[in-house]
């Protein structure tokens, strides 16, 4: 049973991704001090934890489904590391193609750890978790402990000298380097272990009572959550060195709150008649990554990057993400027809 508000709230991440990128890219210099661009990228900055927390989901989710069809759990875990092991080679490939376009210097352009490199490698991690469970529940208890291990050593990892021996290229995964990454697997990786945890509570809800219940559940979990991250943000710090915005895990467990409350929200949204442009979003999310990057911080866009006005510049987002929404409905029509002629060239005489 496929999850439509799941997909519904991955067509919000896209959205809010676009934002980020656009604004980011084309915004000129003298107009980032502004509130609202300052809020804008308050705003963006939920993009990656939303794809990052829902492909945690659909790990527990992939799991729990190949075990309902009669697979071993070791088969299925066997499934949800080669998926891992999948986007980590889409990392690699997407880097390649943006250096074919654009240039750049090889190292830094094609091994950059971005946040496909941090998705694959978590999701490594959480199907090696899930494999070590034998029930649901402690599957849900290894993963949750997991998250909030890297969440509170994420400041730790990002001080420590411990790491400086390590190669660059290594290290750029566990913290930030310059011009090497943009995302690191401390605290990012959280986010998709909190993900499979709370995939593993949808996974369990099998009738639509039950999943309304929960989904009331997470309305309230998330909240507190949220709150608790909130005030302890006004707490001293236990950390001698951290900060609040990018590596305190008061900011993750803020984020990480709102996101499970997400769920609820979107699950009441999905049950509106018609179809969602959102979740049509959210079913091609990685086709649009993979072509919007590009166009927005590429060789296309170069003569508007940094020069536009900031109320331009939210045009300009406006009108791309209805144009890439475009690009949405053609890939489908023509992979439609193609299935459709594919299917008439398989039928018999």
């Amino acid at each position: 049973m496929r999850r439509g508000y799941l997909d519904w709230l991955r067509g919000v991440a896209v959205l809010i991704m676009i934002e980020a990128h656009t604004l980011d890219s084309w915004t000129r210099v003298e107009d980032r001090g502004q509130s609202a661009y300052g809020w804008s990228m308050v705003l963006g900055g939920f993009g990656a934890p939303i794809f990052l927390f829902l492909a945690g989901v659909a790990i527990a989710l992939a799991g729990g489904s190949r075990l309902r069809k009669g697979q071993t759990a070791a088969d299925a875990a066997a499934a949800l590391r080669r998926r891992g092991w999948e986007i980590v080679g889409l990392a690699f490939l997407f880097r390649l193609q943006s250096w074919l376009i654009s240039g750049g210097p090889v190292e830094r352009t094609i091994l950059k750890v971005d946040i496909l490199n941090i998705m694959g490698l978590s999701m490594l991690a959480a199907a090696l978790l899930w494999a070590a469970g034998r029930t649901a529940w402690l599957r849900a208890l290894l993963l949750t402990v997991a998250a909030v291990a890297v969440t509170m050593l994420t400041p730790i990892v990002r001080t420590t000298d411990l790491l400086a021996p390590l190669p660059d290229l290594i290290e750029a995964y566990l913290r930030p380097s310059p011009g090497r990454t943009t995302f690191t697997l401390f605290p990012w990786g959280g986010f998709l272990l909190a993900g499979a945890a709370v995939g593993l509570c949808i996974d369990a809800a099998r009738t639509d009572r039950q999943e309304r219940r929960l989904n009331a559940a997470f309305a309230v979990i998330g909240a507190v959550i949220a709150a608790g991250g909130y005030a302890a943000s006004y707490l001293p710090p236990i950390y001698e060195q951290t900060n609040f915005w990018t590596s305190s895990p008061t900011f993750f467990f803020l984020r990480l709150g709102i996101l499970i409350a997400l769920l609820p929200l979107a699950y009441a949204w999905n049950l509106l008649p018609g179809r969602s442009p959102l979740r049509e979003f959210g079913l091609s999310s990685l086709f649009v990554y993979w072509i919007h990057v590009e166009m927005v911080y590429g060789v296309l866009t170069a003569p508007i990057h940094r020069r536009l006005p900031f109320a331009v510049s939210v045009l300009a987002c406006v009108l791309f993400s209805v144009a890439l929404f475009g690009l949405v409905k053609l890939k489908e029509r023509l992979v439609r027809t193609r299935r459709d002629k594919s299917s008439l060239q398989s039928a018999p005489a």
